[in-house]
């Protein structure tokens, strides 16, 4: 289901029960039951009525007078479509061609004729003519799938929501198990292996984008600086302005290739991937171009000088990378390959997109542990053994791959490229060690990070929340005229501000403390905050002039329309307040092993924790980062602190921002009234849509253009009459069987024996972060129209089903952890067919896997065989190989 802003209910929830049928939309409510036997959908129960009066006798109804009732139903729908579609566009469009009333006003007289007994060949002309009325309506309707992108490159639906969720349940319908009949073991060991070579594409991939964004950010800063500070020699004035028109083209190109290239490569990024991870699917976000997008206006947003970083847009790049890398390619831009388009299920992406993440913060910061433990703990909403020894593997392959690239460029091969391109701020020769009275001033740290990061979040959420809302609504020029805007400020603020501050002498030279960390980039100011021996180095009321307006620039950068990341501005924010705490330590306590550096750094994780609410992960990329590891024990109370502080007052700032982008994130914890409710207060007083087995073309059409549910269920009937809920059928299915038309079939029957296989299982596979193919893509003829689809080889047989009573809270669990999409909810169940314990489902290796049976407990183990006759004689079960081979010829 496409979820919007406001998600009252937490799960896509179907209902089936007593009573629940007469709230159903079947698809008999929309056909016309023959009166005296013919075929016929009954109304109240769902149910496929297939004999005399809706229901009884053995007339499947191909006589040429229910043909002509098919017929004029169908026209007396299609023509209410084309009155309800033309009534709208008048209504939206002025332009709206008479020729459509015209050719609208003969359909319905034509209609009267036939009721009166007309020819059957003027009839089907005017059936035809009905159709193409129709067609021809719903041509000139916005296009309700396609919106356009707002500023992060969502699309925007008519009913304001823009996000659709994903399916990481694997779908075991007919395809599907045909397709692993025909696979080995040796195809099992291919796919594994190939699953690691993808982590070490992954690895070498997302490495070289690092290198690549580092080395062209330090060298725009390098000739921007060395021009600057050949020109000021002569003329300030000259300088600032060579100054400001740099950045501000830097800026204006990143910008320009967001708004025109790539709208969904603005912001971080993080929000998004965590929504992907976590079931949820933003238009765009993974895509070729975003790949492009982000690289390339990152490298002109943090070059132009902007007050934020690189980090949370390779997080991006490496997601974009493993996406691409799973489904083979960019068929847009003709870069796929065959050989690589293995990977069909969401699953398998998943995993890869979280093998992405990992290296992506491997490679920004030169932690490979810290970027595991950040996949583990910020982004994934599941994790197992297996997937945490190919993320280990990918985030070691980035730290070689920069390694290497760092080594190379020592030979002066990169320009001004040097060791500052990389974060890592070693500080290993600074506070060896500290007193318990050390431990107040560093806890007074802790709590200043949760307070200042919590402040962070919340005008962060206000500013973006009226950029949306009002300012971005304006058109990319406002975009583009903003970030210009901002840019020229932060260059009037880093050149200015230092002008106004005396020069400090030092032996012989003289400095200017403001400047080595506003006119500077953010690594090098970082450096300069965190070294040690420095005592006296930076004035107080400096950094304090620095924290108030970093941190306001900080606010109101985050949220343009460019690449942004908010690790680097955060620890700039930190290290200073955190300077200037150890400051007023060091004239308190007057002790000379104390380091204004190392109060930097507990002040850069304490803010980090306020405003990311991340410990463990932060924890040890903090640790990596300084090369330092007596200060973990620190380094962990100013974050739990933080953090704790944080959480009293709102949510981490990527939650935050996922909120506001309308991604309904499942959080690890279900809310507390879910305890006092059941599942079926979950499913409120929804409507339910399904199919019967045998539905037929122009009702599927029918249902699929009247709502926006992407999963519905299919029921069929036993020999006794009883109805029966033979599976789930995904939207995205249907329209690959509207689409290929090899399905059809003439006969309301159901298939008899077994079915040759007309499709792969990845023909079913919808792009990452694409639409797919919609509604409006199907082109059917009259003929069409009048088919039939057998829909049980492609349901799934197996959907999650739970009892009606289970409490809500169980079911959010079980739909979290899992990655669901759909959930039945049914009638308790009437008796056991059996019980699997933990010893059933210890399974020897050496077993065969084509005869090896659970051996389940009591009822099942005695009453086996008694079962499986039983169902062979009645179809009560709805498993997809028995609804294949059963002979339906004599109901």
């Amino acid at each position: 289901m496409v979820y919007g802003f406001e998600v009252r209910l937490v799960v896509e929830l179907v209902f089936f029960g007593d009573g629940a049928w007469s709230r159903g939309v079947a698809i008999g409510e929309q056909d016309v039951v023959a009166s005296e036997g013919r075929v016929g959908v009954a109304g109240g129960g769902g149910g496929v009525g297939r004999g005399g009066g809706a229901g009884g006798g053995k007339d499947h109804g191909d006589t040429r007078g229910e043909m002509e009732r098919q017929e004029l139903a169908l026209v007396e729908e299609l023509i209410g479509w084309a009155e309800i579609g033309g009534g709208f566009a008048r209504r939206e469009r002025n332009d709206v061609d008479l020729e459509h009333q015209k050719d609208r006003e003969p359909s319905k007289a034509w209609l009267n004729f036939t009721r009166r007994g007309l020819d059957s060949r003027v009839f089907l002309r005017e059936f035809r003519n009905g159709i193409e009325t129709a067609k021809l309506v719903w041509s000139r309707l916005p296009n309700s799938e396609d919106g356009e992108l707002d500023e992060v490159g969502v699309s925007k639906k008519s009913d304001g929501s823009n996000v659709e969720s994903l399916d990481y349940e694997v779908i075991e319908n007919y395809a599907y198990r045909e397709e692993q009949a025909q696979r080995g073991k040796l195809f099992v060991g291919y796919y594994v292996a190939v699953k690691w070579f993808f982590a070490l594409l992954i690895g070498i991939g997302t490495g070289l984008a690092a290198v690549f964004i580092n080395i062209s950010v330090e060298n725009f800063a390098g000739w921007k600086f060395s021009l600057t500070f050949s020109i000021i020699q002569k003329s300030y004035v000259a300088g600032f302005m060579v100054y400001v028109l740099i950045n501000l083209a830097l800026v204006f190109s990143s910008v320009y290739i967001i708004t025109q290239f790539a709208p969904a490569a603005a912001g971080s990024g993080i929000p998004e991937i965590k929504g992907y991870l976590n079931g949820v699917d933003t238009h765009g976000i993974l895509l070729f171009r975003t790949l492009i997008g982000k690289i390339f206006g990152s490298i002109g947003s943090v070059g132009g000088g902007l007050a934020l970083g690189k980090e949370g847009p390779l997080v991006h790049i490496g997601a974009c990378i493993a996406s691409l890398l799973g489904q083979g390619g960019s068929t847009k831009y003709h870069l796929s390959s065959r050989w690589l388009q293995l990977f069909t299920s969401d699953r398998d992406r998943r995993d890869l997109v979280t093998c992405g993440c990992a290296a992506g913060v491997a490679a920004a910061f030169r932690a490979p542990v810290g970027g595991v433990l950040f996949a583990l703990e910020e982004v994934t909403s599941w994790w197992r053994s297996q997937l945490m020894w190919r993320v280990f593997f990918t985030s070691a392959i980035v730290a070689v791959v920069v390694r290497t690239a760092m080594g190379w460029c020592k030979s002066g091969k990169c320009g001004h490229f040097g060791s500052g391109g990389f974060i890592i701020w070693d500080i290993s020769d600074g506070q060896e060690d500290y007193s318990f009275e050390e431990l107040l001033p560093m806890a007074v740290i802790g709590v200043i990070g949760g307070l200042l990061g919590a402040l962070f979040n919340q005008l962060t959420l206000y500013v973006t929340h009226w950029r949306r809302n009002y300012l971005h609504k304006k058109g990319n020029r406002v975009k583009i005229i903003e970030v210009c805007l901002v840019s020229v400020i932060t260059s009037v603020i880093s050149f200015g501000l230092p002008l106004f501050r005396n020069f400090t002498a030092v032996k012989d030279k003289e400095y200017n403390d403001l400047a080595t960390i506003f006119f500077n980039t953010q690594d090098d100011a970082i450096r300069n905050l965190f070294s040690a021996k420095t005592i006296h180095e930076y004035s107080a009321q400096s950094l304090l002039t620095f924290l108030v307006m970093f941190y306001t620039l900080a606010v109101v950068t985050f949220g343009t329309t460019v690449p942004a990341g908010q690790f680097v501005p955060g620890i700039m924010i930190g290290s200073t307040y955190g300077r200037l705490v150890g400051m007023f330590v060091v004239s308190f306590y007057k002790k000379l092993n104390v380091e204004e550096g190392t109060y930097a750094l507990l002040g850069a994780a304490s803010f980090l924790g306020g405003s990311m609410r991340m410990t463990v992960s932060l924890c040890v990329i903090m640790v990596e980062i300084t090369n330092n590891l007596k200060l973990l024990p620190l380094i962990m109370l100013v974050l739990l602190i933080s953090k704790a502080v944080g959480d009293a007052f709102n949510e981490g700032l990527y939650e935050e921002q996922a909120r506001l982008r309308g991604i309904p994130l499942l959080e690890s914890r279900p809310k507390y009234q879910m305890r006092k409710m059941t599942a079926k207060d979950g499913c409120g007083n929804q409507k339910v849509v399904y199919f019967p087995r045998i539905v037929k073309v122009a009702d599927v059409i029918s249902i699929l253009r009247s709502n926006s549910h992407n999963g519905f269920p299919v029921i069929d009937h036993s020999r006794s009459g009883e109805t029966i809920v033979i599976g789930l059928m995904l939207r995205s299915h249907l329209l690959v069987l509207l689409q290929s038309k090899v399905d059809f079939q003439h006969s309301p029957l159901p298939c008899d024996g077994s079915l040759p296989i007309r499709h792969n299982f990845s023909e079913f596979v919808k792009p990452v972060s694409s639409k797919g193919i919609s509604i409006n893509d199907i082109h059917l003829s009259p003929d069409d129209f009048e088919m039939y689809i057998d829909l049980a080889p492609f349901v799934n047989p197996s959907p999650y089903v739970v009892p009606e009573d289970m409490s809500l809270t169980k079911v959010y669990n079980l739909f979290r952890q899992l990655g669901l999409r759909h959930i039945f909810v049914v009638p308790r169940a009437s008796r056991v067919m059996g019980m699997i314990t933990r010893k059933d489902l210890l399974i020897e290796e050496n077993e065969d896997s084509t005869t090896m049976e659970l051996q389940s407990t009591s009822v099942r183990a005695q009453q086996r065989d008694k079962r499986v006759l039983m169902r062979n004689a009645d179809a009560e079960l709805p498993l997809l190989n028995g609804l294949l081979v059963q002979d339906y010829s004599s109901s």
